[in-house]
C-alpha cells in the first residue's frame, strides 16, 4: 500500500482545553487571627482554531494525527494567585478549505490568507474563594464546596470534516 503524499479530505476530532479549578485558601499571619479568604481563580483552557496559511497545500498532517486538543488551564493557588491560561492551538490549513460539522452542514469557507476560525473554545477557569467573598459573606465556602460548586466548565469538543479546495492532484509546473 502506498503512503499518501496529498490529502484533500480529513476528519478531525478537536476539543478545547479544560479550565483550571479555583482554590479555597485562608490568609494566615502571626498576629492576624482572621486573615480572610485568598484563594485564586483557575486559568482558562486553550482554544483550537484553524488559520489559512499560504505555505500549506495539503491536509496530510491531520490525516496521520486526527485528534487535536487545546492546553488545559492550571489551577489557582493561595495568596490571590490565579492559574495560568492554557495555550491555544492553531491548525494551519490551505486556502479554500471547507469546514463541515459532524452532520455535514458547512460551518465556514476559509478563503484568503490569515482567515481564522475558532473550532473549539476552551473551558473557563473556576472561581477561588476570594472571588466569592462579599461584605456579608466573609468566608464563602469550605475547600470541598468550592471545588465542586465552581469547577471549570466542560470544554467544547467536536468532530469536523475539512475539505481542501483542490480535489484533484496538486498543481505541477509544466515544462516550457
Amino acid at each position: 500500500m502506498a503512503i499518501p503524499t496529498f490529502v484533500d479530505r480529513v476528519t478531525l476530532h478537536v476539543s478545547g482545553g479544560s479550565g483550571g479549578n479555583g482554590i479555597a485558601s485562608v490568609h494566615r499571619e502571626k498576629f492576624k487571627p482572621l486573615g480572610g479568604p485568598d484563594g485564586g481563580n483557575g486559568g482558562h483552557g486553550g482554544d483550537v482554531a484553524s488559520k489559512v496559511t499560504a505555505d500549506v497545500t495539503t491536509l496530510i498532517d491531520y490525516h496521520h494525527e486526527p485528534h487535536r486538543r487545546g492546553q488545559n488551564g492550571s489551577h489557582g493557588s493561595g495568596g490571590h494567585r490565579s492559574g495560568a491560561h492554557g495555550d491555544s492551538l492553531v491548525l494551519a490549513v490551505p486556502d479554500g478549505t471547507l469546514v463541515r460539522g459532524s452532520s455535514g452542514e458547512i460551518l465556514a469557507d476559509l478563503v484568503g490568507s490569515g482567515t481564522e476560525l475558532v473550532i473549539a473554545a476552551g473551558g473557563r477557569g473556576g472561581l477561588g474563594n476570594a472571588a466569592l467573598a462579599s461584605s456579608k459573606r466573609k468566608a464563602p465556602a469550605s475547600p470541598s464546596r468550592v471545588s465542586r460548586a465552581t469547577s471549570s466548565r466542560s470544554r467544547s469538543s467536536s468532530r469536523l470534516l475539512l475539505t481542501s479546495a483542490s480535489s484533484a492532484s496538486p498543481v505541477r509546473a509544466s515544462r516550457a
